[in-house]
This record gives structure tokens, sequence and C-alpha cells, in this order.
């Protein structure tokens, strides 16, 4: 095994010497990774206010602009690049108070033991997840209120937030924070009441949930239709009378079949905040289809004007919104055809909704996000942008909306556009730093290839012109599993990162393509829940080789030089590759992925306890492991970087561990990249910038840069 630190100084050398001479394109990866990621927009309910967070190197700060000018300022002073997150943007409705929150991990797994939040540069000082007020004026600096978690602010000015599992309050100046009451459950998703007077929260007990009303200590907690069910996402009428949430079955019932996909059926329903009564308003087929959400923000339920609820369903094979009335009747469907709505916001008047979509009337915009605009009340969609661009994350504003838009070269950052699709402009003060290589990416080229079984698969190319005749290939495979890559910057931080590499790979003399596989988003319920995935049965794999067969089959790819490269679900399928097909992947780079899934299996089944057949979990532990890139560890002989934090909550830190002590057994061999307190996906921009150049450093050194 030969450690990183052994490589790193060649890194330079062995990039150039394959490489030939410089060109336009030729820029280091700090210029490919010096991009700003915008993310985290926001809107004041009841005000032309938006915020949003804009990282630069791992320099995260909050910015604010309001209409109708719409000029951004910066009113936060952060100027580290620590690792510490800022999320949860959140207004008050008049827009005059915003509250963030610093540090945690919101995309984990399981929580830390002893709830340790994430410190990712090693301080010696420890972390903690905390409130912030920032001033929308940007008149005085941000300042720190208190510890605490998902913070909802009422009409009246009352902060509430989560912390240890229960609801606190605290002064906006972060004074006299204290438990608002006391409730059994962990409790969440805190919803104000449109008066301000009592808050809604969902009550998680494990097996089931509740909604809960609390008003004032003087009252008990009042709970809307208590059931076996697990309830949630509650959200208020506008009168304030009535609450609409989601309830699917609580955690029981008949054993399941464990290698199969089974229906997952839910309803929406409505509480009368009076009485407590609910009854269900709509209720799901029992179909695989119409199983809950489980990808574009979930349900996306909204209580709209009208006495319309609006919702996201999957029923008819694809992610898209119906409203139903609250008083009761048939859904109607909203946005027909075959796409995908993703990231859904009503109107400031409730009448319609803005959202994002894979379609439009440019070629191959079923790789792209575009926005449009639908009545609540039903007609046909509004186009409100277009192109080879892409736009998403909409926020609704009095004329239309704010949005993030990025394009193959240009960065994330936001835009406003009006509720007919004109005025599209871009922000001032948005620009990339001046040493931003994105003028000189490549476009990607949207393309198809067949697998074995005949499922059509997309991906996007990834060429720059020149070069030698024959250049090595490289295969991407993200994670999840259930995402899409895109022709151009991705929304999420993790994936934009990975473009800005598959680009600078582009550029130094590979062929990459960037696969999406089964069980990933934007091409229907089927293709996203195929049966005999992952632990019971790797059926996606198949779709990874036949897109390094479709690499082979180019004349500008030297066939016997390919290789593969990919994070968490895509560090599985990295490790995949190489154990079932050194022959055909010559070598790879495998970020936190997972090796053994009969762990995870095991673990989850729990013991049988009449829920399983013992055979029956025997049988599934053993696939698991079948599917698993330690199951053909014997046949490994290319050679593999292995990247990880050790403090990552997605996947377990021993899964690399277990790989490298079984590929130490057999001689094969291996490289690793240790990040010392980071997380899944990496916090720094020092810790993506020194795994990103080793993945190139490696894949160039075992594969040879191309000319």
């Amino acid at each position: 095994m030969r450690t990183l630190m052994a490589t790193c100084a060649a890194a330079a050398l062995a990039l150039a010497a394959g490489s030939g001479a410089a060109s336009a394109a030729d820029f280091t990866m700090p210029q490919a990774l010096s991009y700003p990621f915008v993310n985290e927009l926001a809107a004041a309910a009841k005000a032309d206010r938006i915020a949003w967070v804009r990282n630069v190197k791992g320099v995260r700060n909050v910015w604010v602009a309001e209409g109708p000018a719409y000029a951004p300022r910066q009113v936060s002073q952060f100027t580290e690049d620590d690792g510490q997150e800022l999320t949860q943007l959140t207004f008050s409705p008049d827009g005059k108070l915003l509250v963030f929150v610093r540090g945690g991990d919101h995309d984990e797994n399981w929580p830390a033991k002893g709830d340790l939040q994430p410190n990712p540069n090693s301080s010696p000082t420890e972390p903690k997840i905390t409130l912030w007020a920032a001033d929308p004026t940007g008149a005085k600096p941000a300042q720190k209120l208190v510890e605490g978690d998902a913070p909802a602010i009422s009409p009246k000015g009352v902060l509430a937030y989560v912390k240890d599992g229960q609801v606190w309050t605290a002064a906006l100046d972060g004074k006299d924070g204290h438990r608002l009451f006391f409730d059994r459950g962990k409790d969440g998703a805190l919803a104000w009441s449109p008066d301000g007077s009592r808050l809604a929260f969902v009550s998680n007990r494990e097996d089931h949930a509740f909604i809960g009303v609390y008003a004032d200590n003087d009252h008990p907690i009042a709970w809307m239709a208590p059931s076996t069910g697990a309830d949630g996402a509650p959200v208020w009428s506008p009168d304030g009378q009535h609450i609409a949430f989601t309830r699917q079955p609580g955690d029981g019932g008949a054993p399941q079949p464990l290698l199969k996909n089974s229906p997952h059926p839910w309803s929406i329903w409505t509480a009368d905040l009076a009485t407590g009564q609910g009854r269900a308003l709509w209720r799901s087929d029992k179909t695989l289809r119409a199983s809950y959400p489980d990808v574009a923000g979930e349900a996306n339920l909204h209580w709209a004007a009208e006495g319309q609820l609006t919702f996201l369903s999957l029923q008819d094979n694809w992610p898209h919104l119906y409203a139903v009335p609250a008083a009761g009747g048939a859904a109607r469907l909203l946005t027909p055809g075959a796409f995908m709505v993703e990231h859904v916001a009503l109107s400031q008047d409730g009448k319609a909704l803005v959202y994002s979509a894979n379609t439009g009337s440019a070629k191959d915009d079923d790789d792209r996000r575009h926005l449009f605009r639908v009545s609540v009340a039903g007609g046909a969609p509004t186009a409100l942008t277009s192109g080879e661009g892409l736009e998403w994350r909409p926020v609704a504003t009095s004329a239309g909306a704010a949005f993030i838009s990025a394009g193959p070269r240009q960065a994330p950052a936001v835009e406003v556009v009006d509720d007919k699709g004109s005025g599209r402009r871009l922000l001032d003060s948005q620009a990339a730093p001046a040493d931003f290589a994105g003028p000189a990416f490549v476009v990607p080229r949207q393309v198809s290839f067949t697998a074995p079984d005949g499922l059509t698969i997309h991906g996007q190319l990834f060429e720059a012109p020149g070069g030698a005749a024959k250049k090595p290939g490289v295969i991407f495979v993200h994670g999840g599993p259930p995402r899409q890559m895109m022709l151009g910057w991705s929304y999420m931080d993790y994936y934009s990162n990975a473009y800005a590499v598959n680009q600078y790979l582009a550029a130094h003399g590979f062929v990459v393509l960037s696969v999406n596989y089964r069980l990933g988003i934007g091409y229907g319920y089927d293709f996203q829940h195929p049966e005999g995935w992952g632990p019971t049965g790797a059926a996606e794999y198949q779709d990874v080789v036949a897109g390094a067969r479709f690499l082979q089959a180019r004349g500008e790819v030297d066939p016997a030089k390919i290789g593969i490269w990919g994070g968490s679900y895509g560090g599985y399928l990295t490790g995949l590759a190489l154990a079932r097909n050194s022959d055909l992947f010559k070598a790879g780079v495998d970020l936190h992925g997972v090796h053994d899934w009969s762990r995870d299996v095991a673990e989850e089944l729990g013991p049988p306890l009449g829920r399983y057949e013992q055979g029956d979990r025997a049988e599934a532990i053993a696939l698991a492991f079948k599917s698993s890139p330690d199951a053909d560890v014997d046949h490994w002989t290319s050679p593999v970087l292995l990247i990880q934090g050790d403090d990552d909550r997605n996947v377990r830190f021993n899964q690399t561990i277990d790989l490298a002590r079984r590929l130490d057994a057999r001689g094969a061999p291996y490289e690793e990249l240790v990040l010392p307190d980071e997380i899944h996906g990496f916090l720094r921009y020092a810790d993506w910038l020194k795994a990103d150049q080793a993945t190139a450093e490696f894949l160039a050194r075992k594969l040879g840069a191309g000319g």
C-alpha cells in the first residue's frame, strides 16, 4: 500500500508530462474550484426580500436583496474556510428579521456519538450548532444568538427553535433562551399559525408520529387526529382554523418481502383546530408508483388559495403537482407530461405554484432544469425560463420569482423573473472570481447508450478538442443514488464539485462520461425503483459497464485505458467495477463507498422478531454480500485510491477500513487519503481541493494523461 503523501509532490509533473503544451483550457485545479456556489435561497412570505448563502473557496456568507432593485449586500462577516455550514435562512413574514443556522451536518444519516457537531478543521474548541441573527439592512454585523437548530419566526416576532429534540424559544438578541414546552417525542417541523398565537410541530415517537399544537403553558398540547400512523409536514389553513398534514403507516404490520419493492401508501389529512378531529382528504393508491414521494422535497404539501391543497405524487410514473379541494373532492393533475417536477414554491397570493422541471423547448432539456408557473385553479403552465442554461430552487416574490441559475460555464448565481417570464436578470455582485476557469470549460454533450437488458441510459460526455489521437476514458458515477447529473452545474454542492473535476479531467487529456444509471431521478419512478438494485442484486452495475463499453467504442478513446471514479453510492459502484472487472476498469478512485452491504442490511433488519422469516432474512443478508465489492475482491487487480473522512455520518468509516484490510490480505494495489474529522460531503474547500487533486493525479499516473 502506497500512501498518498508519497505521491502528492509528483502531481503537477505527472499531469504536465502527459498533457503536452499548455492551452487556454489547461487550467489548474484551484482555478476549476474557485467557483462561487449559491444555495439556501429563501424569501419573506409578505415582503420582497430574499436571502441566500454564497460560498467562495469555503468561506460562506449570507447575502440579502430586496425588490424592486434587488441590489445584493453581504450581511454576515465570516472570513475562514472553517467547514461550518450556513443553512435554514428564515425570515419573519414581514422580512424585517432574518435568522440562520451555523454548523452541523444537515445531510447526515445518523448523528455522531454524543451528538458532536462536525469539526473538519480540527479546532481545539468544540463547535456547536448555533442560531445567528442577521440584519437584513446590513446596518449591523450578524450576531450569534443561542445554541439551536430549525428556527421559525412568528408573525409576532417570536423565535422558536429545536434543541436536543425539544422546542425552545429565545429573544431575538439571544437572551432568555429556554424550553418552550415539554414533549415526550423528538420534535421538529415547526410551523406558526397565521396570527402567531399557536405553534404546530411534529412529535416523532420512533414507530409513529403526531401533529401537536402548542398555545401557551396554561393549556395542554392539542393533538391533531392522533393515530398509529406517522404524521408529518403540517401546514396551516389561511384562517388558522385547520391544519393539513401527511400520514404514512406506522412501523409494523405483516412481514414484507425483503427482495422485492413494496408499495408505501400515504394520505393527506385535515384536522379542526378547535376539536382536534380529522378526516382523510386524499388517499394514494396502493401501488408502487403511488408510494410516498422519496425525492423532490417529498410531498411538497401547500395550503393554497381558494381552499385548495397542493401536493406532489408520482402516481403516473412522474413527480407531478396535484390540487385537491380542502372541502373534499377529486385531485386534479396540474403538470401533465413525461418530466419531473422538483423544487416547488407557492406564490405570495397562494394562487399559483412556481416549480423547476426537466422539460422545456430546447433539445436535451430532460438533462436540465427550467422554471414554470401554473395556476392552482388549473390551466396550461407558463414557462418562466428556457434555453441551454439551468434554473432551480425558485422562491416567490410579489412580481414573480427569484431563483438560482447556472450554465455549462456559468457558476450558480441568483436571478429574478416576473410571473410572465419577462424581465429576467442576474443580480449584481454575483460574478465569479477573476481566476475562475469556467470560461474555458467544455460544454458537455448528452449521450445515450443501451444496457444489456435493453434499458436506455443517459449520460454527459466531457471532451476537449485536440490532444492525443487516443485519450484515456473515465467513467464518473454519482452517489445518492436518487440524483441526476445534468448538462451544467448541479444544484447540490457535492456534485458541483464533481462537475468541476470532470471539467478539469477533460481539459487535461481525458474523455469523461458521467453515467446516469438506473436508481437516479429525472427519468420516472420505474427507472428510479428497479428490481434487483444495490444490495438485492446490483442491477444498476450493468449500466456502468455499458457506459465503459460506450467509451471504448469511441475512436478518440484508448479502449485499454478506462478508469472510474465516484463518491458514496458512486464509490460503491467504483469498488464493484474494480472488483468484478479489473480487465475493463484499469484504475479507480473510490470516495467513501459502501463495500459490504451485508453489514448495513443486517443492522437495518435487526433480529427477526416475527417481522421477517429467518430464512428470508438470511437470504437477504447473503445476497447483500454477494452484491458488494468485498464478495469479488479476489478478482481485484487494478489500482485504487480510497478517500474518506473519518467523521462520515452517511457511510461508516469501517467500510473503507474493511476494504483496505481485504486488499492488504491479497496484495492488491491501493493508496489512501484519510481526512481526519471530515464528514461525508466535505465541508472545507481545502479538503475538497486535496481530494480532487489526489483524484486527478492518481488517474493521470495510472492511466496516462492525454495529449
